[in-house]
């Protein structure tokens, strides 16, 4: 079955030379056809996302036409004069498969509002609600190394796809031919007939002036000498961040010029991810001369933002759980401070996330949700708050993995707007005589030592996803007792649902959608929850200690991880 599917797309991709030169590359080799055909690109919550290249399981023009016919029969099904809009980043291939989607798009009589250029992932939320689109796609994996690309879709609030609605594109999907099933018109022909347009400037610029009344102290980063090193890391952030940066009165801005200009290929740093040290590398050397008050990093989508500070003896990068944390009391204490806090107001984090914002949320009477992991649950609150006509009540939302969101204007994590307030964060604690160290350790004394690690079991290729299936499973139903020599006093499982999506476990119920997501509560009120990626092949473990100083915490984090990997190593 898999070679006469190799077969196939071997006589069907004759007009594509890169797709057929790899195919007759790989001809003869069992494992290498394999790799590309023993299963098909998942279309979900996420979209599909893979390495590309020639193949079924593959990121390439194919495998998005398809989804993308999917897509439109899913729209032309459940909405009236239905419309899309699109965006990409810098990956290798993205402005080609946006393309591709915008021809597929048009050939099936849906309105198509596309950017003409690169954007961030948030400028793409926000020209769906602006052009009241009936859904919106990107072309990006985020902060994947170099090989992968993705395609994710947009609800019509802004928020990535709901699981109803992926399973109904889904179901389109399995019913389409990828060769013959997928309706395509010229791309040049489809703007030329208004078929297809180019979203104009001024909503990029609406997007910038969105993100501007997000300051909290307008003028604090013309008032204060801050001096920032900046790493677009090839990607789209580049432009909008130092724009608002600019907008905002910062001047002294040094741009890391190997990772300014766009590139797929993502040569200074192949996993183009800030929360990892190795993609800051060329950032920190630029600190070492330059020495900067801040390094900011975002990803090639420009929704995650890293960042270093001083310490006195180098730069220290900030965990996202500690940024978030930092802006929240900001957010916080200053707009209680000037008198801009919401009545009744309102922040958001995921389940994973530090439990020191639950602290802060305490101290300053602000209402927290906790939400599953994904930033399109943090929309969703959004979202039903606006219902209610109380948008406003919304002050903040993060998850650990860098995300940041300050206001209501865009439903997805924004590093534009993260970049934004972490400079202006920095420029106030600054004119106080503050580093950014120093804050977080006032933050430590004043609610508690709280210490969050993580770790990735990677688990590639076919046998893979079943090793993943396997461990989750067995953890599931032979579920430890004890980590670390320690009780597990709680387990609560978000798959085990009654209709109601009300989720059950030993003491209480969860009102929360289903998930694949496990939770150790142990009886010193440490944690480990673990879940598999949505987008990658690997399954990763939070690991949450709080004790009386942070060498004691970080002791009790280390114990667990070590003990938790062995568990995890005999699940398989």
């Amino acid at each position: 079955m898999i070679n006469e599917t190799y077969n196939r797309w071997l006589e069907n991709t004759k007009n594509y030379p890169e797709l057929q030169e790899e195919l007759l590359s790989i001809k003869g080799k069992d494992d290498e056809i394999r790799d590309r055909f023993y299963r098909e690109l998942e279309f979900g919550t996420a979209g599909l996302r893979g390495v590309i290249g020639a193949g079924a399981f593959r990121m390439n023009v194919f495998t998005i036409a398809r989804a993308t016919q999917g897509l439109a029969e899913y729209l032309n099904a459940d909405f009236k004069n239905p419309s899309v809009a699109i965006a990409y980043d810098s990956r290798n291939k993205s402005d080609d498969f946006a393309k591709v989607a915008a021809a597929v798009l048009a050939a099936n009589n849906i309105k198509v509002y596309i950017y003409k250029e690169l954007m961030p992932t948030p400028c793409l939320s926000y020209a769906v609600r602006a052009h009241k689109a009936s859904a919106g796609i990107t072309v990006t994996a985020s902060h994947n190394p170099a090989k992968y690309n993705g395609y994710k879709v947009y609800g019509a609030d802004g928020c990535q796809m709901t699981s109803n609605a992926a399973n109904k594109v889904l179901k389109c999907i399995n019913n389409i031919d990828i060769f013959t099933g997928v309706k395509m018109i010229d791309f040049d022909k489809g703007v030329a007939k208004g078929e297809i347009e180019y979203i104009k400037s001024k909503v990029a610029l609406d997007y910038l002036k969105a993100v501007e009344k997000q300051a909290i102290h307008k003028d604090i980063l013309e008032k204060t000498d801050l001096k920032v090193v900046y790493t677009p890391l090839n990607g789209t952030g580049n432009k909008p961040v130092r724009k608002i940066l600019e907008m905002r009165g910062l001047r002294d801005i040094i741009i890391v010029k190997e990772q300014e200009m766009p590139d797929g290929n993502f040569p200074t740093c192949p996993f183009p991810n800030p929360e990892i040290k190795e993609a800051l590398a060329v950032g920190l050397e630029y600190c070492e001369r330059e020495h900067p008050d801040l390094l900011i990093a975002t990803d090639p989508d420009a929704d995650r933002v890293g960042i270093a500070v001083p310490n006195g003896t180098g730069y220290r990068l900030m965990s996202g759980n500690e940024t978030g944390a930092l802006l929240f009391e900001y957010i916080c204490s200053q707009r209680k401070a000037l008198g801009t806090m919401p009545k009744n107001p309102v922040a958001v984090k995921t389940i994973v996330s530090t439990d020191l914002v639950t602290a802060i949320a305490k101290e300053y009477d602000v209402e927290l949700r906790n939400v599953l992991t994904g930033f399109k649950y943090i929309g969703e609150q959004i979202g039903l708050l606006e219902e209610d006509g109380e948008e406003n009540r919304y002050i903040f939302g993060f998850e650990e993995s860098y995300g940041y969101l300050c206001g209501s204007y865009v439903r997805d994590k924004d590093a534009v707007v993260g970049s934004m307030m972490i400079c202006e964060m920095t420029a106030y604690y600054k004119s106080k005589g503050i580093t950014l160290v120093k804050a977080l350790e006032n933050l430590y004394e004043k609610y508690g030592n709280y210490c969050h690690t993580q770790e990735s079991f990677v688990f590639e290729g076919e046998s893979g996803m079943e090793k993943m299936s396997n461990i989750m499973k067995n953890l599931r139903y032979l579920r430890p007792t004890k980590i670390a020599g320690i009780d597990v006093v709680k387990f609560t499982d978000y798959m085990a649902s009654k209709e109601c999506n009300t989720f059950i476990n030993e003491t209480n119920d969860i009102t929360l959608p289903k998930a694949d997501v496990l939770s150790f509560l142990l009886r010193n009120n440490s944690s480990v929850i673990l879940r598999p990626s949505g987008t990658e092949p690997k399954i990763k473990a939070y690991y949450t200690t709080k004790d009386v100083t942070m060498e004691r915490a970080i002791k009790q984090a280390d114990r667990l991880a070590a003990d938790f990997t062995e568990i995890i190593n005999n699940s398989i």
